[in-house]
Order: structure tokens, then C-alpha cells, then sequence
């Protein structure tokens, strides 16, 4: 009886958290990235590192105010098409989905608020989102290169 109940608590408990609402990310790591254009230009961008489930979820959900010159990169452990949503995300975004050696595979354009998802046409390892038009701006497109080096 008491190993039904403890099992039962453990239960409930893992149930409660899986439902629990996503906060926004606070405090994650921190990383200048450098990008090289088709030109031979370097940009940088302050990047913050989103590299678990937990903080992969949050994402900029409700940041209302995301400077240029500054992102977040989304880091996973393998390769796989991605696929991302702006749900409770105010601030209109770009996301550039990057390969294993870093190179710019797509580039999108993402609405506040919308539900609909924005998916990469291969497998990609990383997906970097900037305010939105920031790429255009900087002069980065597809098939420029991300410096792996952390």
C-alpha cells in the first residue's frame, strides 16, 4: 500500500510539472557568434544559448523588446528537421536553421503570436532566431557560414 502511494504521489507530481506554464528564459548563457557572409564580412551577434528541452520550449516567449546585434541559439544533440512556432512570442522574429557544419540552410520570417509551424527544409543541428529582418539587415543569407567554436 505504501509503494501505491508513493507511486501514485511520484505520478501526480511528474504530471503537475509536465503541465506547468513556461516561463520566460532568465539568465541563460551567453555567447558572441560570428557569422561570414558569401562577401567575406564577419557579424556578430550576442547570442543567448538555449541548449535543454526546458529552455528550447521558452524560447523568446514574452520578450516584447529583442535589440538587433542579439539572438538565440537553439543547440541540439543531433540532426533532425526543426520546427518552430511563435506561441506568447509579442516580438516578430527571423530564424535561420543551420547545419552540422554551420552553414545557413533557410531563413524565415515568423509572426507574433502565430501557431502555425515554420519547419526546415533538411536536417539541421541549429536554429538561430534575430528580430525580425535583422539578417537582411546585417547581410546575411542563406548559405553563409556560422562559426562553430563554442
Amino acid at each position: 500500500m505504501i509503494f501505491v502511494s508513493a507511486a501514485l504521489f511520484c505520478l501526480a507530481n511528474f504530471s503537475c510539472a509536465k503541465n506547468a506554464p513556461i516561463k520566460e528564459n532568465k539568465n541563460l548563457p551567453r555567447k558572441n557568434l560570428t557569422i561570414k557572409t558569401s562577401d567575406g564580412a564577419s557579424v556578430s551577434i550576442l547570442a543567448e544559448i538555449a541548449s535543454t528541452d526546458e529552455t528550447r520550449a521558452a524560447g523568446f516567449m514574452f520578450r516584447k523588446k529583442i535589440p538587433d546585434g542579439t539572438g538565440m541559439l537553439f543547440v541540439y544533440e543531433s540532426d533532425s528537421a526543426l520546427s518552430f512556432w511563435m506561441k506568447n512570442t509579442p516580438h516578430p522574429l527571423s530564424i535561420a536553421y543551420i547545419d552540422y557544419k554551420g552553414q545557413i540552410k533557410d531563413i524565415f520570417d515568423m509572426r507574433p503570436y502565430d501557431l502555425n509551424s515554420i519547419t526546415s527544409t533538411g536536417f539541421v543541428r541549429y536554429a538561430l532566431e534575430v528580430p525580425q529582418g535583422y539578417f537582411a539587415r546585417a547581410g546575411i543569407s542563406e548559405g553563409d557560414f556560422l562559426e562553430l567554436d563554442f
